[in-house]
């Protein structure tokens, strides 16, 4: 029955939905307006019962729109769009978005503006898919070990070809230089699998997934990929994002080269006009030859001269001066480049005219474009770029017979100028044998370890790459312009005011100024949270918190005596999303709109969904709590895989399909619960418990919550399991409150079949039980709560009352909490952060007494992971013989407090 009410909520909103007028939104470029776009993908949210997916058709304001629904409202109507506009040399300062419908015929289909003129083609074969942009062609095998067989100009010309990857690896690393014994193997790309995406009007999606195969050896297949190719119409690049799980053994296989090549043909193509570029800092280009005619002791002439430096095909040799067309056999050419960004902080460049010759330097920089470009004048060529580059370090560019008919462009992801990559624990044990030994430990260093948990098998990293088709060598101003494209691509969002009055992405947090929380005090925390979004800002810059696997992260603990964050500290390093920062700025981009938030919040989107969460093996759906090394520490649990650090991302990028295997993936939490028993080290030793799927013993915050939002965002989606989704959901609504003590019972079995709950074995009848955590409200639940109460209006009231009665009383008085439930709740933590729960639970019964004692425990904590309003609010400037590099430091700040003060302050401001 209750199935029904979820299809249409009431006949009421499925009417106002079918009589719908047109919706128009304005999006706008987060950076302003960009120079040109090859492309780009964005998501709207929708009213609920305002549009029905099936009946309703969108267009934008000027050029090519295609259009999807990526989130329905349980009425059917939608939540969510993603859209993607096609290439442009001229970007319109805005798009305006227009919604219309029903009618007209569209029953039953999502109509999509489309021209014939400018539509993507694709033609697809038992061997290969070729995509026609309207500006280039690129054609994608089936099978095999190359990804991009050719890419060519729509005036016929190849100018890349053979894309595949390259993996390089050895058994050891060298000690004191001493490489016996070690083995080393060299990997090329095995696909199994490639796909296109049904609607391609505006932009194309080819899906290569494969693994890496030994060319010799026997080493088995190892390192899986997925690579996605974004095609837009009328545009000449390709978008490509790469993905790897690392599936080896962190003692024998230790990566040492991770690379994407492409050839380029040059045949028909003078030395004298072949150029390289290679992108420097700031903007800057380098312009080299194959064939140098600048500098020489005769001068060709200035036509010749400039013409080689601009990148245009130089005057027929006859008007150069014999001098130096009669010797041009003694002048040099330069058959490969490298450049190499070992640090975050320096590059090198060098070239050489042959294997087997030495190299010249060239001079280096500080931070590399990371994009470079092979080709010719009249025969074309192309660039290719990695985002965060330098970011990501150890990176390279590699050139490579660049003299030859036909040269190649190495992206090397990891570079093989770099140490092998090193992912073996980084201490032995240190003796902790058994959970006593553990747990002792833990006391001092705050890191849980256990042997055979500290594994990064299963982890993965995300890295995205262009690929750019020229007919001809481009000019270095749109070189330039590439680099900025690639490092910031444009991004298209709507206001926020929009974005809040839909209530897609929940209701506890609203826009700044508004007249709700236009008071002295608003101002004063407005400015506190723009200081800790600028004070991370900056700690990333100047601790260097960049590399292959860290960038994205930030660290968790302080250390005020070495004026360090404590990255070689157990548990106090790397912060691994712990106590939601990444939450926070999410929900402050949400409400300011403000780009350096998005960038650093998408960072870590691409790092914690990625690095901090595991994708294969026994851990599959968990994630690693705070460590010294992201996945060292043993506590693996959803609360750092929970999908709703990566939603706002997901929805607002129009439902980035990488990100969506992640909100997916998350699903497997269940499996893994079976397998991975978290209570295993401090369970009440009189309880026995075997894991069970009928019988998972979880906590509501730390383990189902993050379960929770999978479950909705498959729901939402309308994903492979979203009716499972919503059963499970539903059953829970209905089950959780038959626990006698609701919320407050804290830890309980779960029936991962159905989604039902049933009492804890320490009270298997239901007398009433109370396990309150300071942990368990701090990983996101009253933000999915919330946007599950917004999505599923029926659900039960007994529910929803029962996770009221929770956010009242964590934070009351102890004699009220005794009088409730039978004993207070012992000595609790985290009162600023749980100030918003004090502050959802008056807003929701109208309770101005309970507004009040939720501002009062946001000001007047006065703990160790709380902010204060007495605090500095200011740093520090360090140098000199105190710290290694000049810093500034805020010693009075913990990422605990700063991720929960930021928290409750923008949900206070919201909700009181």
């Amino acid at each position: 029955m209750w199935k029904t009410a979820l299809a249409f909520a009431s006949l009421a909103e499925l009417a106002t939905a079918q009589q719908s007028s047109n919706t128009a939104v304005t999006v706008k470029w987060l950076e302003g307006t960009p120079k040109i776009t090859t492309g780009t993908t964005f998501g709207l949210p929708w009213v609920r019962g305002q549009h029905l997916a099936n009946a309703t058709s969108f267009t934008a304001s000027s050029g090519e729109l295609q259009s999807w629904v990526t989130a329905y409202w349980p009425d059917g109507t939608i939540k969510w769009t993603g859209h993607a506009i096609a290439g442009s040399d001229a970007p319109a300062d805005e798009y305006t978005i227009t919604a219309s419908g029903p009618g007209n015929g569209t029953a039953g289909r999502l109509r999509r503006q489309a021209s014939n003129s400018s539509a993507i083609q694709i033609t697809e074969s038992s061997d290969e898919i070729v995509v026609n942009t309207g500006k280039i062609t690129a054609s994608f095998p089936k099978s095999g070990s190359t990804l991009l067989s050719s890419i060519k100009t729509s005036s016929g010309k190849t100018v890349g070809q053979n894309g595949r990857l390259i993996l390089r690896s050895q058994s050891g690393v060298a000690e004191e230089g001493d490489a016996s014994g070690i083995d080393f193997f060299s990997f090329e790309s095995k696909i199994y699998n490639t796909t296109v995406s049904e609607d391609s009007t505006a932009r194309a999606l080819v899906t290569v997934q494969g693994i890496h195969h030994a060319e010799a050896g026997s080493h088995k297949d190892w390192l899986p990929f997925t690579l996605r190719f974004y095609l837009y119409a009328n545009s000449y690049a390709i978008r490509t994002i790469h993905t790897i799980v690392y599936d080896g053994d962190s003692k024998s296989d230790f990566i040492s080269g991770l690379g994407i090549r492409f050839d380029v043909p040059l045949a028909d193509e003078e030395l004298f006009d072949r150029h390289v570029r290679i992108a420097g800092t700031d903007g800057g280009i380098l312009h080299e030859a194959v064939q140098g005619i600048t500098g020489l002791r005769r001068d060709p002439g200035q036509e010749a001269r400039l013409a080689q430096y601009d990148g245009t095909k130089t005057p027929d040799k006859s008007t150069w001066d014999t001098r130096v067309t009669s010797r041009l056999q003694w002048v040099p050419t330069f058959n490969d480049y490298r450049l190499t960004q070992l640090s975050a902080d320096g590059f090198n460049i060098a070239k050489r005219t042959k294997a087997g010759q030495s190299w010249l330097k060239i001079p280096g920089g500080t931070r590399a474009g990371g994009l470079a470009y092979l080709g010719g004048a009249t025969v074309g060529g192309l660039a290719v770029g990695q985002r965060d580059f330098w970011k990501k370090y150890p990176t390279s560019l590699d050139i490579s017979n660049a003299a030859t008919d036909e040269g190649s462009i190495t992206l090397w992801l990891y570079s093989p100028s770099a140490e092998p990559m090193d992912l073996r624990p980084y201490h032995d044990g240190l003796g902790e044998d058994t959970y006593a030994k553990q747990l002792d430990a833990l006391e001092i260093t705050y890191e849980d370890y256990e042997d055979g948990y500290n594994t990064p098998y299963g982890i993965a990293r995300t890295n995205e790459v262009y690929i750019y088709a020229f007919d001809s060598t481009p000019a270095a101003d749109t070189l330039s312009t590439l680099t900025e494209y690639t490092n910031e691509p444009p991004v298209l969002v709507a206001e926020p005011g929009y974005i809040q009055e839909t209530k897609a992405l929940g209701s506890y947090w609203n826009v700044p100024g508004s007249a709700s929380n236009s008071t002295t005090d608003a101002t004063t925390i407005e400015s506190h949270l723009d200081f800790l979004v600028q004070f991370y800002r900056d700690q990333i810059e100047q601790r260097r918190w960049y590399g292959f696997w860290d960038h994205g992260d930030i660290m968790h603990g302080y250390d005020t005596d070495r004026h360090q964050w404590k990255y070689d500290i157990g548990g106090y390093a790397w912060d691994n999303s712990e106590l939601s920062p990444d939450l926070f700025f999410w929900n402050q981009f949400l409400r300011t709109g403000r780009a350096d938030v998005y960038r650093l919040a998408e960072a870590q989107v691409r790092h914690g969904g990625e690095v901090d969460s595991y994708h294969l093996g026994n851990f599959t759906g968990l994630g690693t709590r705070h460590g010294v090394q992201h996945w060292g520490d043993s506590a693996k649990q959803a609360r750092i895989s929970t999908p709703v650090y990566r939603k706002t991302f997901y929805y607002t990028s129009g439902g980035d399909e990488r990100t969506g295997d992640l909100l997916h993936e998350a699903f497997q939490a269940e499996q893994a619960w079976v397998l991975v028993d978290a209570r295993r080290k401090v369970r009440d030793p009189s309880v026995v418990y075997t894991p069970d799927p009928t019988a998972l013993y979880l906590n509501f915050g730390t383990d189902w919550a993050g379960l929770a939002a999978a479950q909705l965002i498959e729901w939402e989606r309308r994903g492979p399991r979203w009716e499972e989704a919503r059963d499970k959901l539903a059953e829970t609504a209905k089950t959780f409150p038959k626990l006698k003590f609701g919320f407050v019972t804290g830890e309980a079995l779960y029936n991962s079949e159905d989604g039902s709950w049933a009492p804890p074995p320490t009270d298997p009848n239901n007398n009433g039980s109370i396990t309150v955590s300071h942990l368990s409200s701090v990983f996101g639940v009253l933000e999915t709560l919330d946007q599950l109460f917004e999505h599923y209006a029926d659900i039960p009231k007994d529910f929803v009352n029962a996770w009221l009665d929770y956010c009242y009383y964590y934070g009351a008085p102890k004699a009220e909490q005794a009088a409730r439930y039978g004993k207070d709740f012992g000595k609790l933590n985290l009162r600023q952060g749980h100030s918003r729960l004090t502050a959802y639970v008056a807003n929701r019964r109208h309770n101005a007494t309970l507004a009040a004692r939720a501002w009062d425990e946001f000001l007047n904590d006065n703990s160790a992971d709380e902010l204060s309003p007495d605090d500095p609010w200011a740093t520090v400037r360090y140098n000199g013989s105190e710290v290694l590099t000049p810093v500034n430091e805020a010693d009075w700040i913990t990422t605990n407090a700063a991720a929960l003060y930021g928290l409750a302050g923008i949900e206070l401001l919201a909700l009181t």
